[in-house]
């Protein structure tokens, strides 16, 4: 959520920030803002342009003659008052020169605005950022540095911050708890940004600050220490991947680009992890040996929508391959709980950004408890990721839709390789280890032959895009498989949707069935065939439209969109690729923002 680019060098900083602003869009927002200065300027001062609406609304605002070397920007989605002109960051004290850009959530806002308000302070915004820009305004310290701790002490809740200060024009201080920061070394210029995405153009050396780390930024270096002032040495790494991986590559958005990329998506995350000799997988990074790996009882997946639902095909291939009691729970509700942590229990976090914040909260509390806790994140070196005991890449690539696709198929092959690994090590035999290895060396090719049926699911999309609320529905391997299908679909169409276990149909949803509402169903080839085939016939007693999704014709639906079979384990990551083309073709036949959902963020990092 949100978006943070700084730079500060040589060069004419308004274009960089601007187009590092465009870079960041896919993560969801609605205003935003760029605030300049200069070491060499005649007259000091900051220079601020801001605008509700998209980064191609403020730059028709900037001037012509709006230069410096020095900046900060942001894009913002919404927490604290109404996306307005004013409520966009960064937010400035005239008076001190000093001006803030912010991700996260200063829970104690009320409390100090009250506090500043009494003091005599006038605010402009409605924000809660701005309380955070009137204390560094106001503290006494005589660096700026110091001055950004001690505001940082008196606040609680998450941030991801850049300072610009016209008394101190040669430098950006940043600082990070819970909201990702992240530096960029050039030469003789120094970057900053809450998503690599906005660094790339420029440099692929990072820096990424860890929760409590503030650093120093100017023109020729860097430095990082705690909000208690002792310096820290983190080594900078290199990013993987190259500024044409960020953009669209001939398709038209991004979404499309990205259903597209999965055959190859999914050869990344198999490449070099198959283990032919011993029938398995090698996964080094999970740090988990055999022996330790004998004693798992039980393990539990957390995650947060998408996310949520590629654990819960994950919790279905472990039980089914490693036969270890396996479940997912959305990482939202399980730390609010006050769950029983099992030493016997393995969790895994799952997260495409590895940032999500309702993710990374779970993670500590378990980590505090003394939990083994894994990872599943595409982004190297994410909170997440650094946080874990160890765990899964899953080497999707960047993913700039707000919706994700690629990221959702690999996670889950991603899963079924860890199901293959534990299940080695358990009871599992060489040759099932084999039959399943044989299913994942399958995938690419069948995702491919998938893609190239888009114009028929183009067509049925068409057909159905007048339905104002569609069902979907699975059963076992295929319930989570209509859960993310309908999820899809609200996402990037706006059509309400609803996902029930087909079992279910009969305590209830039947009542909604009628012509006017569509259900799509997922019918695997599998030992449920004949129990779904029922209850596509009860649908069909009612007069209901049925757009099935399976390995054969079905005869009581209306549509088929075939789907190549593979292992039974296996089928569920396959069976959601068309209907990711489905939700896509339905909100294009709709006139939908498809990479910009409305009021939806790329990578949520607040609560």
């Amino acid at each position: 959520m949100c978006g943070i680019v700084g730079y500060i060098g040589r060069r004419d900083v308004a274009p960089l920030l601007l187009e590092g602003l465009q870079r960041l869009e896919y993560r969801g927002y609605d205003s935003a803002g760029i605030v300049i200065t200069s070491p060499k300027a005649k007259t000091p001062g900051l220079k601020m342009v801001k605008a509700k609406g998209r980064v191609r609304d403020l730059e028709a605002r900037v001037p012509k003659r709006f230069t410096g070397t020095t900046g900060i920007a942001h894009t913002r989605w919404a927490t604290h008052g109404a996306p307005s002109d004013h409520n966009a960051h960064p937010h400035l004290d005239p008076a001190e020169q000093v001006a803030v850009v912010h991700n996260g959530i200063i829970d104690n806002a009320d409390e100090l605005r009250a506090r500043l308000t009494a003091d005599g302070v006038v605010f402009a915004s409605e924000t809660d950022t701005e309380v955070l820009t009137h204390l560094i305004a106001r503290a006494a310290a005589k660096t700026l540095e110091g001055r950004v701790r001690s505001a940082l002490a008196q606040i609680e809740g998450t941030y991801g911050i850049a300072v610009l200060h016209a008394g101190f024009p040669d430098r950006i201080v940043v600082a990070r708890n819970g909201s990702p920061v992240v530096l960029g070394i050039g030469d003789k210029e120094m970057f900053v940004a809450s998503d690599v995405a906005a660094l790339v153009a420029h440099t692929r050396q990072i820096v990424t600050l860890d929760d409590g780390e503030m650093a120093t930024l100017t023109a020729d270096d860097f430095r990082t220490y705690t909000t208690e002032g002792s310096r820290t040495t983190p080594s900078p790494t290199t990013v993987e991947w190259e500024a044409e991986s960020y953009d669209m590559g001939g398709h038209d958005t991004y979404m499309h680009k990205e259903i597209s990329e999965q055959s190859d998506a999914v050869d990344r995350v198999l490449r070099g992890r198959i283990d032919d000799r011993f029938s398995t997988v090698r996964l080094d990074g999970l740090n988990l040996d055999a022996r330790d790996a004998r004693t798992i009882r039980r393990i539990k997946i957390l995650g947060c929508g998408t996310s949520y639902h590629a654990g819960q095909i994950g919790a279905q291939m472990i039980e089914e391959i490693a036969r270890i009691p396996a479940d997912a729970e959305p990482a939202s509700e399980f730390r609010y709980r006050n769950p029983v942590v099992d030493p016997d229990t393995l969790y895994v976090a799952v997260s495409q950004s590895g940032e999500t914040y309702d993710v990374l909260a779970a993670v500590q509390e378990l980590k505090r408890k003394g939990a083994r806790v894994l990872g599943v994140v595409n982004v190297v070196g994410s909170a997440i990721a650094r946080e874990t005991d160890g765990g899964i890449y899953v080497h999707a690539g960047p993913e700039v839709c707000v919706v994700s696709t690629k990221c959702f198929t690999n996670t889950t092959v991603a899963f079924a390789l860890l199901a293959l690994h534990l299940g080695r090590i358990r009871d599992l035999s060489v040759a099932d280890g084999r039959r399943i290895i044989e299913g994942l060396r399958r995938l690419p090719e069948q995702i491919t032959e998938i893609l190239g049926r888009e114009a028929e699911v183009k067509d049925l999309a068409a057909a159905y895009a007048g339905a104002q609320s569609m069902m979907f529905i699975g059963r076992v391997r295929g319930y989570p498989v209509a859960r993310e299908a309908s999820l899809k679909l609200k996402e990037v169409s706006y059509v309400h949707a609803e996902a029930y276990p087909a079992s279910e149909l009969k305590h209830g949803p039947l009542a909604l069935i009628e012509p006017a509402l569509p259900t799509v169903a997922i019918v695997p080839d599998d030992d449920l065939l004949e129990k779904n085939r029922a209850a596509l016939a009860e649908i069909k007693a009612r007069s209901g439209r049925i757009l099935a999704v399976a390995h054969r014709h079905q005869e009581k639906a209306d549509h088929t969109l075939l789907v190549p079979k593979n292992e039974n384990e296996l089928d569920p990551i396959l069976m959601g690729i068309p209907l990711q083309l489905f939700a896509y073709h339905t909100a294009l036949a709709m006139g939908r923002d498809i990479d910009k959902p409305r009021n939806l963020a790329k990578s949520v990092t607040v609560e």
